[in-house]
């Protein structure tokens, strides 16, 4: 956890921001590309239609090349794509920027999801991903304010504010991905860092839990299996919520504080991920005690309680009401992503996790594309700005629904040998 994690969520952090950057610069990026309205929420969207078309396939390749070959090329390609993002003046190459900058990052989030799969044992798996989820509040506490500071560079060597962000924030993916190469190792088998017996010890265990998962082992069965597709669902609804508030997020708290988008902003932004972040590790840690069956109730308390916060953020027009309802949105929102995670981890193995992780990631980061489009449509459908965040908050209402349906399954941590998996007390020895 102390090598692999902290590098991974610095992957993330990166990762996250580069995505939803656009809503830091959307007025000035809008007023000097001339870019309308209905054409930044198709934009913003279509990021996750070339993400979800290549998510399989990446996350399977990635099982052939290796983990540090193929996160090394993600993270370039990414980061080379978004700082080109600087150079946009039609609707046109706007549309095509966000389309390759989905195709790129394909299978960046599912590789790391099924990489920890291959040095994490299911019994530390939700804080783990927690730590992992770290990036997105982290983005927006550390991004917020590097955002709105580049943005206020405009017109500094004759470029405008939102070029020296998408150019910087870029060309930090691609120093990352690079460095991504060097330090990640493959599997335990390959981590010169651990010893001989902790090599094996460890992958006894995961060896272990593979064996007693009753999940289908092979691609094809995965990516038709009805459990999966179900997976799907829920993690469409959670990531409308999610994407649906991330994008517009700024804005929301321009509107509240009455200040432009700027370093004000961007340091009032931070306020909701900040809750998010210790949030986010004490739900995590907490579902980690429980077996995977009682996880459910976490979850659906987890997306319900952030949709009543974005609910709430709409519903005040006080600005501290407002944002402390945007904080619990994003407490909600980011702790349910963890947990979410343990359920198709704990089903799946082999190259079925591969494709299966890569199906649900791919269909249901759809929601990023359905949210901003649908949150745009029912606003001027209805005349109403708070007609948006109340369909996102009935997105993670029907989330949590759907957890609680989830028929019990069993926990590979509970029904796998005990001669081989050790305790947590034998996998540290501290």
């Amino acid at each position: 956890m102390v090598r692999l994690i902290p590098f991974l969520f610095l992957m993330y952090v990166i990762a996250f921001l580069d995505r939803v950057n656009i809503g830091f610069a959307k007025e000035e990026f809008q007023a000097h590309a001339g870019i309308s309205e209905a054409a930044y929420a198709l934009g913003a969207g279509l990021f996750f239609i070339g993400y979800a078309l290549f998510e399989v396939p990446s996350n399977l390749i990635m099982t052939r090349v290796g983990a540090r070959w193929w996160m090394c090329r993600i993270m370039v390609t990414w980061g080379l794509i978004s700082a080109a993002m600087s150079l946009v003046n039609s609707e046109f190459l706007f549309y095509l920027l966000r389309f390759l900058l989905g195709v790129a990052e394909a299978g960046f989030f599912p590789g790391v999801i099924l990489y920890i799969t291959y040095w994490v044992p299911h019994a530390y798996r939700a804080r783990c991903n927690a730590l992992f989820y770290f990036g997105i509040p982290l983005a927006s506490v550390l991004g917020a304010p590097l955002s709105g500071a580049l943005l206020e560079l405009d017109g500094a060597a004759g470029f405008l504010g939102w070029q020296w962000m998408f150019a910087v924030e870029g060309l930090i993916a691609c120093v990352v991905g690079v460095w991504a190469f060097f330090y990640l190792d493959d599997s335990p088998a390959h981590a010169k860092w651990l010893t001989e017996e902790q090599r094996t010890t460890l992958q006894a265990a995961l060896d272990a839990e593979d064996e007693a998962k009753t999940g289908p082992h092979r691609l094809l069965s995965a990516l038709v299996d009805l459990r999966v597709l179900y997976f799907c669902l829920i993690y469409f609804l959670i990531q409308c919520s999610v994407y649906g508030m991330t994008f517009y997020l700024p804005t929301q708290v321009s509107e509240a504080v009455g200040s432009e988008v700027g370093l004000l902003v961007g340091l009032v932004t931070a306020i909701p991920w900040t809750v998010a972040l210790v949030v986010n590790i004490v739900v995590n840690t907490a579902a980690d005690r429980l077996p995977q069956p009682k996880k459910r109730f976490v979850a659906a308390a987890c997306v319900a309680v952030g949709s009543v916060g974005i609910a709430a953020s709409a519903a005040f027009s006080n600005p501290v009401l407002a944002i402390a309802g945007l904080s619990v949105a994003a407490a909600g929102y980011i702790a349910v992503q963890p947990v979410f995670w343990t359920f198709p981890a704990a089903y799946l193995t082999g190259t079925a996790a591969a494709a299966g992780i890569g199906l649900i990631n791919s269909l249901g980061n759809l929601g990023g594309f359905v949210a901003p489009v649908a949150k745009t449509w029912i606003e001027s459908t209805l005349d109403s700005d708070a007609a948006g965040l109340y369909l996102l908050a009935l997105c993670g209402f029907a989330a949590a629904a759907l957890f609680l349906t989830l028929t019990k399954s069993e926990d590979p941590a509970r029904t796998a040998n005990p001669q081989a998996i050790r305790t947590p007390k034998n996998l540290n020895p501290n």
